[in-house]
């Protein structure tokens, strides 16, 4: 069995001092996900109302822009709130350590007690961990709050969101901008390609199997679908709606 990464010393020391770096996977398949049902849902319920191809494409777009801005916009406050509230308890811990020191220490004692330390060993782990206040404010940011001590950019996230989400959804209007046959079935067939392949290359971050994870997506995204086609269509039977 091969193994994730070398247990050599360097190459261990080398990997330890690079430090871990905040993953924008989640932000990226969120948006790639959504952006894709958002706008093949358009395409579906318009498709149902039995309106042109022109509606399509003038919502699709409006929808790329609109939606995926309204997205990465939303995605980064929520990232700089988890990245303000870190900063606003590494300000709260600082100051405890300034002004109570001993009731800080305290509290690392008891920390490192739970995890099985005692006696003289205990006693030197404590003196270890508030030796360097940085990294006694780290510890207690983390063993305390249980707050990750990396956190991703803001901006970034907000990219990383807004960009999945006008790529892997343009693919369902794609069709519609060139003369074919029948543009629906091969927007279809395109936008479940996307399904498949936003779950298969997920399932390289989880346990599960990538035909598992690829038809697990492609099942939320055909779900979303028709629930908007079948609103398209009953709309329109209700109403008479043509163009």
């Amino acid at each position: 069995m091969t193994l994730e990464h070398s247990h050599d010393p360097a190459a261990i020391s080398a990997r330890l001092a690079d430090g871990s770096k905040p993953s924008y996977v989640r932000d990226f398949v969120y948006g790639g996900i959504d952006g894709a049902i958002t706008t093949f849902a358009i395409v579906a319920g318009v498709v149902g109302a039995a309106l042109s191809a022109n509606v399509i494409l003038i919502l699709g777009l409006a929808n790329l822009l609109a939606d995926g801005f309204s997205m990465a916009a939303s995605n980064y406050s929520g990232t700089k709130t988890v990245v303000d509230n870190v900063e606003r308890v590494r300000e709260i811990e600082a100051r405890h350590v300034r002004i109570d020191p001993d009731g800080e220490r305290e509290e690392v004692r008891q920390i490192l007690a739970q995890s099985g330390l005692a006696g003289s060993t205990l006693d030197r782990a404590v003196e270890a961990v508030t030796a360097d206040r940085q990294r006694w404010i780290d510890f207690m940011v983390a063993e305390e709050y249980g707050l990750g001590a990396t956190n991703p950019s803001p901006l970034r996230a907000g990219i990383a969101t807004f960009s999945a989400f006008a790529i892997c959804g343009a693919v369902p209007l794609l069709p519609f901008l060139v003369a074919i046959a029948d543009p629906l079935a091969v927007s279809i067939a395109m936008t479940g390609t996307v399904f498949v392949a936003i779950g298969a290359a997920k399932s390289r971050w989880a346990l599960t199997a990538w035909w598992r994870s690829g038809l697990e997506t492609l099942f939320i995204g055909g779900t979303a679908a028709g629930l908007a086609y079948l609103t398209g269509y009953l709309l329109r039977t209700i109403w008479d709606i043509s163009v």
